[in-house]
């Protein structure tokens, strides 16, 4: 495997094909420079604050403000707030208020900065509803979004449900899958296309979710969107440039164009959770129901929620047994042999989108990996590394504590 440091002279054929990732990879970045532009905020640091920060400037006092009181359900009223629990791209929080009956009842309250707290949290609202419209009892009750009254720096918040949740017990395999593969049926696109109405976050990275009809333009753009951001994280990496214009400009289409359900029609865009691994759902205490959280969704071919399970922030669900429950529930698309390499294109956008959150960590090299296996089988090209299973996690098991390195959790 080729090091993220080593160079050397390319051939002709490699030539063209980097100059084709550079216009692709700036075909990208056009519309995300385009939304920054207009979302700047004269509130906003010149720089984005990192939790971390946020936390020493907070000195152990909860941010608390009149629009989240205001946020509350009528004739609730405020009694306090603490932090709970912990998160790595938000402050978040316990609020308790009294009731119209005199009971107390407790609420979450999730607090972020600038442009991009605004972006998260406001994806978080949207995605929050539409799950909760479809299924209930599938993710706490959103309540509201909105922007603190104070001034600099720019607040945001995302106020929802408190549930008291288990988040180190694995769901049952059978229960989980039906329950997520019944959402995925329930849910219908308002547009018909692919893409979500507001833009959505995986971790603290947005999502490119521009409606289209087509599903393998869709995920083009999306997976373009991640290498971008990850390029400017960790640097040029000449061959996973080349591997990556392969597979946007022909190992997608070859997979992703056409596909179809076991009946024979087209697939469905389908709202998938967007960031859907074991750090992202529990099991309710009182209903003993899974339940998910920290949703970043948009509308998607409803394997693309399976790709996360492949990557080594995953460790409960790499387990096999979770997707072949999910299958028995939404059976794979048509072509249903190509099913797995779909589930490793689809894997490519996890990876590389922690690759860009988290500098050095291995995930990009696995993805890196994977695109040499997908080029290899259906678009061999010049100027790559040869797909090595030694170093593939989906066969040696290898897994990371997500966050940790950083110290954000």
């Amino acid at each position: 495997m080729t090091d993220v440091q080593t160079r050397h002279v390319p051939a002709p054929q490699q030539l063209e094909n980097d100059s084709k990732y550079l216009a692709i990879i700036n075909e990208a970045a056009l519309p995300q420079l385009q939304e920054v532009r207009a979302g700047n905020d004269p509130d906003d640091e010149p720089e984005p604050i990192s939790i971390k920060e946020m936390l020493v400037r907070l000195d152990g006092v909860f941010p608390m403000d009149e629009a989240v009181i205001e946020a509350l359900p009528a004739g609730t009223k405020f009694i306090s707030v603490e932090r709970s629990g912990t998160s790595a791209w938000t402050v978040t929080g316990r609020i308790v208020a009294l009731e119209t009956d005199g009971s107390e009842r407790p609420y979450f309250l999730k607090v972020a900065y600038g442009e991009h707290g605004r972006i998260m949290l406001n994806g978080e609202w949207e995605s929050s509803k539409m799950i909760y419209a479809i299924m209930p009892d599938f993710i706490p009750i959103p309540y509201g979004f909105g922007r603190y009254k104070i001034g600099k720096p720019a607040t945001y918040f995302y106020l929802s449900e408190f549930v008291d949740m288990d988040v180190t017990t694995a769901p049952d395999p059978a229960e989980w899958a039906a329950r997520l593969a019944a959402m995925h049926k329930a849910s219908v696109s308002p547009t018909g296309q692919f893409g979500f109405p507001v833009k959505t976050c995986d971790g603290k990275l947005a999502h490119t979710v521009d409606w289209d009809a087509s599903w393998a333009s869709f995920y083009r753009k999306l997976l373009l969107g991640v290498c971008r951001l990850d390029l400017e994280t960790n640097g040029p990496w000449p061959e996973l440039e080349r591997a990556t214009a392969q597979i946007c400009n022909v190992v997608i289409p070859r997979l992703l164009d056409g596909l179809q359900t076991p009946d024979g029609e087209p697939i469905k865009p389908c709202i998938i959770h967007g960031d859907l691994w074991e750090g992202n759902m529990g099991i309710h205490m009182e209903t003993g129901d899974s339940i998910l959280f920290d949703a970043g969704s948009y509308f998607a071919h409803n394997e693309m929620e399976l790709g996360h399970w492949r990557c080594e922030f995953s460790s409960v669900f790499r387990a096999k047994v979770y997707t072949r429950h999910y299958l028995r529930n939404y059976p794979a698309a048509e072509p249903v042999d190509e099913f797995d390499d779909r589930n490793r294109l689809y894997s490519l956008k996890g990876a590389i989108n922690y690759s860009a959150g988290h500098p050095g960590t291995p995930l990009r090299k696995t993805a890196y990996n994977n695109m040499c296996y997908l080029c290899d089988k259906y678009a061999p090209i010049d100027g790559i590394d040869k797909y090595d299973p030694m170093i593939d996690p989906s066969i040696t098991g290898a897994r990371i504590v997500p966050h940790l390195a950083e110290g954000l959790i």
